[in-house]
Order: structure tokens, then sequence, then C-alpha cells
């Protein structure tokens, strides 16, 4: 077996050390270190990553690339292939850690609606020892003698503090109206998870529907994601359910006209994205959680508890 070139290697290292990776910033590396476009040397470039997936099937890694569900936009990413025990010690996050990352993974994917995300309040509200009890199956009456003492002291706090680490790690994600969602390194590291877990698929990418559109039959379960459902729609000319027929009411987002101001005078990024930066969506994350603590005698604010009610559900709701 031939053995990569520094060239593989760079590739490797800069997703590795960088994280997942924009199509248009995978690329460009490509591009730095070959002298060749991947758009018009798709060969090559697909020669570079089966040869890497190759080495790195021997460790049990895998470079993948997938689609942001909330913006479209193509990601590449190295990921583990196993999930066990063993794994967890490479991880710097702590069992009551990573149990709360699971529980909210397991709100926004069972949620029916599939807006894809999870209220700030209700993230906040999740009880730790729900969790242990799912594993463990132990009664209500002997539930406290089971639940180790981290989860009990699970603190708010910690909970705040470990939800804007799971953001910068891209585990998770800050939507546009300050709601928690799936973050990228997820949608690559969980996509067997996701499938297993029962999520319904996207009818056209045949990925997991986590943030997407339902169909207007109340009696069937199809799901497109809206950047599908877009080039669905232009390839067509029309929405009609794969399943039951049923013609969607879609109408392309229209372009915002650009506007250009004189007093802007900072450059403008070089790869603009649709989502907002980390830093200003966890100050308006932060911001919103203070105005939210201020309301102490508004129950809910919109929200209900995770720990006591479930999210609204549809009549088509997959089992689970």
């Amino acid at each position: 077996m031939a053995l990569l070139s520094w060239k593989h290697h760079t590739l490797i290292q800069s997703l590795l050390e960088r994280g997942p990776l924009t199509e248009e910033e995978f690329h460009s590396i490509f591009t730095a270190i070959t002298d060749q476009n991947p758009g018009s040397h798709p060969r090559k470039f697909n020669d570079y990553l089966l040869k890497i997936n190759r080495e790195l099937s021997c460790v049990q890694l895998d470079l993948r690339a997938c689609r942001d569900p909330y913006d479209g936009r193509v990601y590449y990413g190295v990921v583990n292939n196993v999930s066990d025990d063993q794994s967890k010690f490479g991880t710097k996050y702590s069992v009551p850690q990573i149990a709360f990352f699971k529980a909210i993974v397991e709100a926004i994917a069972q949620d029916v609606t599939a807006e894809g995300c999870i209220c700030n309040m209700d993230v906040l509200n999740i009880k730790l020892e729900s969790q242990v009890l799912n594993i463990s199956g132990l009664q209500s009456q002997d539930s406290s003698l089971g639940i180790p003492a981290a989860f009990r002291n699970f603190t708010m706090s910690q909970k705040e503090k470990t939800l804007d680490q799971l953001v910068k790690d891209k585990w998770l994600c800050y939507t546009e109206d300050d709601n928690i969602g799936i973050g990228i390194r997820s949608i690559l590291d969980l996509r067997g998870w996701f499938n297993n877990a029962g999520v319904p698929s996207c009818e056209v990418c045949n990925e997991a529907g986590l943030k997407a559109k339902l169909c207007p039959n109340e009696g069937c379960t199809v799901r497109i994601h809206e950047y599908c459902l877009k080039i669905y729609f232009l390839r067509k000319g029309v929405v009609v359910c794969p399943s039951c027929g049923t013609q969607w009411q879609y109408k392309p987002p229209k372009a915002e006209p650009i506007e250009h101001k004189e007093e802007e005078t900072e450059p403008m990024p070089s790869q603009p994205s649709s989502r907002p930066s980390q830093s200003q969506s966890s100050l308006r994350s932060k911001r919103k959680r203070q105005r939210l603590s201020q309301k102490d005698d508004e129950n809910t604010v919109g929200c209900s508890s995770q720990a006591d009610t479930k999210r609204v559900t549809r009549s088509s709701a997959h089992p689970r």
C-alpha cells in the first residue's frame, strides 16, 4: 500500500486542527498544495480523498462531506467511526457534559415538527437525572440511589459554560433566532446515530431531515431540506410529494438586494456566511438569557420545560 505524500498529510492536518471546513476553504487548501482546482479536476480531487480514506480506515477514521441543514453549505471533516467506552477517553468533556449534550441532541432529533432546534430555556432546564434513569431503568422510588453526585450537582452555570463550549467546538450551534441547533461536527459524526434513532431522511439527499419542510399532508411523513427543496423546484418547476402526490406550495426565496453604505469602511470577510459569527451569536445568547432570568415570575417565557412537557407533535409522528 502506497504511503501518503505530504500533500495528503496537509489536507488531513488542516481538518484535524481547524475542525470541519467549508467546501470553499477545503478546496482552497487543495488548490494551494496541488495547483489544481477541484472544480476543474474533480477526478484528481476524488482520488486524493479515496487514498486518504484508505489509510484513515486503518485507525477507524473517515474523511466525510455533508451539508449543513441550516444554510445548505457543504463541509468536510474527519470523524471517528467507532463509538465505544474506550473512545470516550479521547474527549475533553466530562461524563455529565456528554450526557447534557446527548439530551440536547435527542430533544432536537425527536422533534417531529423538524424545526431543527430547541429553545434556550428548554436546554437549561434539562435534567441529567433522566439520562441516568433511561440508561439504568431504575424505578422512581429508588432513582436517587443510582444518580451520581456529578449529575445531581450539575449547576445552571455549568450548563451555560458547557453549552458555549459545545458551540465553540461546533458540536452545537446558535441559530439565527438564538435557539440551539445541531452543529456541523454532529452532522458529520452522528450520521449513523440519527439513522438508528429513526430520524426521517430527506427524500432528495437521503440525509437526516433534522431541519426540513414537512409534506402538507398530515398523514405523510416526507421531509425535504430547504436547500434540497429549492433544487427540486428548479429542476421540476413544481414540488409534488414523491410519496403521496400532494402538491407543495413553494416559492423560492428571492435574492435580497445588496445595500452599499458609504460609512462602511471595514473590509468584508473573504468567505461570508449566512449564519451569525460565533462571538456575535454567543453574546446575543447571553444577553437573551440575562433578559429571561429577569422574568422569574413568567413560568415558561414562551417555552415549555424539557423535563415536564413534550414538544409539539404531528399526527404522523414517527414511532419511537
